[in-house]
């Protein structure tokens, strides 16, 4: 089951107008869109290694350009966007966000890149919050651009082998993460 996912998804990571998509993924969840765009970047890298660092750059050149969206969402149209943080049960991490940016101002921006609180929670919030606008920017394209050089490197230097490797343990990785998911949301609904 796992392992013709896998495959299919190295496919389409190979397809012509992956980039396009990749591009528009990384633009639409800054600001957004809930799919992280590491779920394309990764197998994009596995596929064409010698071109990891291209990916990169044109996820985090996506990612900016979609923050600078959630920017603009934030200081004009929070009103419309704050039914939704409630909806997506996003109200505690978006209070989270708001204290980040009280207590650390432009280097939650930073750490954004990295946090598991979804990247267009800390756009909509800059905006909202009227962080200056060329040091948000400047920070989401080094805390952004960390991230996804960061994981264009590490599986491109895996290449060839990574990819063979996990054609080989596909199946017991995606069966132990499945487990982990129904775990979580077990431990999540009743404790």
């Amino acid at each position: 089951m796992f392992k013709t996912l896998y495959n299919k998804v190295l496919l389409w990571a190979e397809h012509p107008k992956a980039n396009k998509f990749l591009f528009t993924l990384s633009f639409a969840e800054s600001s957004f869109f809930p799919i992280p765009p590491d779920v394309m970047l990764a197998p994009m890298c596995l596929a064409k290694p010698s071109k990891s660092f291209y990916f990169a750059l044109l996820t985090t050149i996506g990612s900016v350009a979609g923050g600078i969206f959630g920017y603009l969402i934030g200081m004009y149209s929070f009103e419309l966007v704050e039914p939704l943080i409630a909806v997506m049960k996003y109200e505690e991490k978006f209070e989270l966000v708001k204290r980040w940016f009280d207590e650390w101002g432009f280097w939650a921006i930073f750490i954004a890149g990295f946090s598991p609180i979804p990247y267009k929670l800390f756009t909509i919030t800059a905006g909202m919050l009227s962080m200056m606008f060329l040091p948000f920017v400047i920070a989401s394209l080094i805390g952004r651009g960390a991230r996804f050089f960061l994981v264009a490197f590490l599986v491109s230097l895996g290449g060839d082998r990574l990819r063979d490797k996990l054609n080989d343990y596909i199946e017991r990785i995606g069966w132990a993460v499945t487990l982990l998911i129904v775990i979580a949301y077990i431990i999540y609904t009743f404790y």
